[in-house]
């Protein structure tokens, strides 16, 4: 993983946060070229779960809600990670983490005395692999919402608001509203790509753990006890869009949860074969029942039972949920795409190869020469051209030809495109108002006639 979170750096996608400053733990910053691919992920979970769908919608939420929202959600209570501090170093550490990289399975429903005895027991052997010496404080549960001062100008945090510990909550702040306003029938869903923030005790692993982030959520409302073909299905899909996107089947496969979370009766997720760290969790889907519903409609004393249009009769939905955070999506598709290639005779290329609807760029255009106005004149009308149809276009004329290659391969350009005196008829008049089509996996070169250039592409 070190390569690609290097060449991420290198070449314009991730930035450490606050870096001048000697950085800030757990936060990123998406560069030039990251912010495109991030972007363009966005747009094709977009597209799958609400354009490509019937019934689906689209939100937005504020990320400031009512406190009484995280009580009744649970986070006040019960959405804490379990802690412990060298009080030689101030060194905190996750123990349920610190358990599982030693072999010991630690699950959020243990309690902090469970928890205790476990760590108690490897407790040496945390204490090696982490080079510490091994004098501990106590297990205690930390909760990881963010807290903020919005509104509380007499600074007594009577009535604290926090940051979003997750972006679905507004999904289920805005079900009665989606109902009311669109008149949707069961089952519909909501989607939402909205941040998150958490106070996350040991922030790690680049992209993959990180104190703020953005989710993408699917949350589909269905009738009661019509979950399980429902749920199943979706997995499937789940699954299955990630391999569009690019990513190799041998490194996704599911796994379930021996012990779910609170609000969940059943949750597998997901996971990817991340280079250095092995599977992990890239997205969890869940099935929900009806409790988060049930939960708002105690706390906030709201009526959210659903009308059945066909049999007359008032129910609580149940609800079926995926959600991935977009970090650890954006460096599962990195990861994937970054290639290694041997090309003989010494050499070498790193090349990214990724899908053509996610790649920072669609196409880079290049004179042969930067030096001959003739071909930059040209190679400006090809530029003018491509970026009315495609908009993300590269002007690239910084080095030699074969350097321009290598850096738009490790960009992710699928397709680079040469104008040369061919192009201007000069050598044989055949080839005249022609280029030369440089392709990024194979590296194979065609002369494609500028007219055609555009239809060739897409």
């Amino acid at each position: 993983m070190s390569k690609t979170v290097s060449l991420a750096k290198r070449r314009g996608f991730v930035f450490p946060g606050s870096e001048i400053y000697g950085g800030q733990a757990g936060v990123y910053d998406y560069g030039p070229h990251g912010v495109e691919l991030l972007n363009n992920l966005k747009k094709a979970f977009w597209k799958a779960n609400v354009y490509d769908k019937e019934n689906y919608f689209g939100l937005d939420s504020g990320m400031f809600k009512h406190p009484r929202v995280w009580e009744a959600s649970g986070h006040t209570a019960g959405f804490s990670d379990p802690i412990v501090e060298c009080r030689d170093t101030q060194t905190r550490l996750r123990v349920d983490k610190e358990l599982e990289a030693v072999g010991v399975t630690a699950d959020e429903k243990m309690s902090v005395d469970e928890l205790q005895v476990l760590f108690d027991e490897h407790k040496d052997e945390i204490a090696q692999r982490n080079n510490l010496s091994g004098n501990f404080t106590p297990v205690r549960a930390f909760n990881l919402l963010v807290q903020s001062n919005l509104g509380d100008f007499t600074g007594a945090g009577t009535d604290p608001v926090y940051l979003p510990g997750e972006a679905c909550q507004g999904i289920y702040l805005n079900y009665k509203n989606i109902v009311d306003s669109m008149s949707p029938r069961l089952p519909f869903g909501v989607v939402q790509i909205g941040k998150a923030f958490r106070n996350e005790i040991s922030p790690r692993n680049w992209l993959f753990r990180t104190r703020e982030f953005e989710q993408a959520d699917t949350q589909l409302f269905i009738k009661p006890n019509e979950n399980k073909e429902a749920y199943e299905q979706l997995k499937q899909e789940r699954l299955d869009w990630y391999v569009s996107l690019g990513i190799k089947p041998e490194n996704l496969r599911f796994k379930q949860h021996e012990n779910v979370a609170f609000y969940a009766s059943d949750a597998w997720d997901i996971e990817y074969n991340f280079p250095s760290m092995g599977w992990d969790e890239l997205e969890g889907v869940h099935d929900r029942t009806d409790y988060d519903l049930k939960q708002h409609m105690e706390f906030s004393g709201t009526d959210l039972t659903y009308l059945d249009p066909e049999t007359n009769e008032r129910y609580i939905p149940w609800i079926l949920e995926t959600s991935v955070g977009l970090g650890r999506m954006f460096a599962a598709v990195l990861a994937d795409a970054y290639h290694e290639e041997d090309l003989g005779e010494g050499n070498s290329r790193t090349v990214l190869k990724l899908h053509p609807d996610l790649a920072p760029y669609r196409v880079a255009v290049s004179p042969l020469l930067k030096n001959k106005p003739q071909l930059v004149e040209k190679a400006r009308e090809v530029f003018t051209l491509l970026k009315a149809e495609f908009g993300n276009v590269a002007w690239d004329d910084n080095g030699n030809v074969g350097k321009r290659y290598r850096r738009q391969d490790e960009i992710g350009t699928p397709h680079c495109v040469t104008i040369d005196f061919d192009t201007l008829g000069e050598e044989d008049p055949a080839h005249k108002d022609t280029v030369t089509v440089r392709d990024r996996d194979t590296g194979e070169q065609q002369r494609v006639a500028v007219a055609e250039l555009v239809e060739f592409l897409k």
